[in-house]
């Protein structure tokens, strides 16, 4: 892949991507695709977003193309928690990009249900992962849950918790849970991503 011309202070990287991967106890695939990169100069607190510029992967809806064309890898709290322990663009690569392009290539080229779950665009798509990942019931929990990332530790373990117990932050163990999300984002992102999805 080379650099590629930027209207700003974004990196674009476009080029040949290929793979190999499988899944545990699952099949091997070897794939290559024609994709543009672009990364942030705020990477990695802020996510590249993915093009695939050959027409190799469906826009009908199945294959988790999003409307301005960039690929759907995840929700955005899922992916900085993959790329937490190795926060380089490989590390995004491998943890990120290879599963959802595994997933398409699997679904291609042997007909096989979309890999790894299939949730709904957008907000919609981010509050159900979001839900998944918090083992909540609601979205207001989701809410709650964000608002308190997004404010100081101290005063996020005065509130109730978001898990609906009845108890402090503070004194619930599912602030152990909030306290290892605290460390893959500052709180201004959670405040900006939260706001977002209530815009």
């Amino acid at each position: 892949m080379s650099i590629g011309p930027s209207r700003d202070s974004d990196m674009i990287l476009k080029g040949i991507f290929s793979f190999s991967a499988a899944t545990k106890g699952g099949k091997k695939i070897s794939d290559t695709y024609q994709i543009e990169i672009t990364i942030p100069a705020e990477f990695p607190r802020k996510l590249p977003s993915v093009r695939e510029t050959g027409g190799k992967i469906p826009c009908d809806g199945k294959y988790h193309v999003n409307f301005d064309k960039t690929l759907c890898l995840g929700s955005p709290l899922r992916l900085l928690h993959k790329i937490s322990n190795k926060s380089t663009l490989v590390g995004f690569a491998e943890n990120c990009l290879v599963p959802y392009l595994y997933a398409v290539s699997n679904k291609l080229q042997n007909g096989e249900e979309f890999l790894f779950g299939e949730l709904a665009h957008g907000e919609r798509g981010i509050i159900e992962d979001y839900m998944e990942l918090f083992r909540f019931k609601t979205r207001s929990q989701v809410d709650n849950v964000l608002i308190l990332l997004g404010t100081k530790r101290r005063i996020a373990n005065k509130q109730l918790c978001p898990c609906n117990c009845g108890r402090r932050l503070g004194v619930c163990p599912f602030h152990q849970t909030i306290n290892d999300y605290r460390k893959i984002a500052p709180r201004s992102w959670f405040k900006s991503h939260q706001k977002n999805l209530c815009a």
